[in-house]
């Protein structure tokens, strides 16, 4: 009997899913609270090895970073890998992965002081974008106009505790057509389906109330899809991608995406080809599986 793990915060509406979907493909995975793990990071303890595959789902990044490092490092299989995690929780490892993919994305410019960064968001020109290197849901982004409202938010960012609140992100800003944006999954080597996200405002996030829509997959879209995931180590992941003159674009690459507003509107059963990945890549299970009765 396969055995595996699903690591999470809390058990949200996808987690909910995805165990639905596991107990249809016949496993039944063991539910672990990230809130209850203690490693030893020396000598992992034995039931960790038990699992034949671990599947991440941790809402804290510095969490799911964590734990993912660990247990690679010890030989225990996760989904997404921590190679993968920790390149598409930093902005900035993403925007460097791209680059030497060749992948298409907005002109960004890194900066380490207020003064610098202004220089930075001037090159790239009003308005542009202040993303912080971490963060997800449209969290602490700032579209910056003019001069003025740049040095203010640089001098609100210089004030904020955290390093990573001194590390500045620029990227130009990108001005949507038609309103909205596409959210594109991918799982494994496939793009399974993609979904428009409109809205008024300017951040189409389906969390902060971007109305979701069906989205066809061209084959376009699949391949510049595909060649992203690619460069970010592969695995189970959503990908943020603008409508521009010339083409597609990429803007973000998510590790532990949400999905359920986009099973509707697609028709495509997300929880099931997820947890059909999941259960392929498990290396134990196919061992089992390739066993001569």
């Amino acid at each position: 009997m396969m055995r595996m793990a699903m690591i999470v915060s809390r058990v949200r509406t996808e987690e909910k899913l995805l165990l639905e979907a596991f107990h249809r493909a016949g496993v039944e995975p063991e539910v672990v609270s990230d809130d209850d793990i203690v490693f030893d990071p020396i000598a992992l303890d034995p039931v960790w090895a038990e699992y034949d595959v671990v599947l991440a789902r941790s809402l804290s990044a510095s969490r799911g970073l964590y734990t993912t490092r660990v247990l690679n490092a010890f030989g225990v299989k996760t989904i997404n890998t921590y190679e993968t995690s920790a390149t598409c929780a930093d902005k900035i490892l993403t925007t460097v992965a791209l680059a030497r993919a060749g992948i298409p994305q907005p002109m960004s410019r890194l900066a380490f002081s207020p003064e610098s960064a202004l220089q930075a968001i001037e090159t790239l020109g009003y308005p542009a974008v202040l993303k912080p290197a971490f963060g997800s849901w449209g969290r602490l982004l700032a579209k910056v106009n003019d001069r003025e409202s740049a040095e203010a938010i640089l001098e609100h960012r210089q004030t904020l505790g955290n390093f990573i609140h001194h590390v500045y992100y620029a990227q130009a800003y990108v001005d949507k057509m038609y309103g909205r944006d596409i959210r594109a999954f991918v799982v494994g080597d496939r793009t399974i389906c993609a979904i428009y996200r409109t809205s008024p405002h300017w951040i189409t996030n389906t969390a902060r109330g971007g109305a979701a829509s069906a989205c066809p997959v061209t084959p376009e879209m699949d391949e510049l899809c595909c060649r992203t995931a690619a460069a970010v180590g592969g695995g189970i992941l959503a990908i943020d991608l603008f409508e521009v003159d010339e083409g597609l674009v990429v803007n973000e690459v998510n590790h532990t995406m949400e999905f359920r507003n986009s099973i509707e509107p697609t028709g495509v059963d997300i929880p099931a080809e997820v947890a059909a990945y999941v259960l392929h890549q498990a290396p134990k299970a196919v061992r089992q599986a390739d066993r001569p009765s």
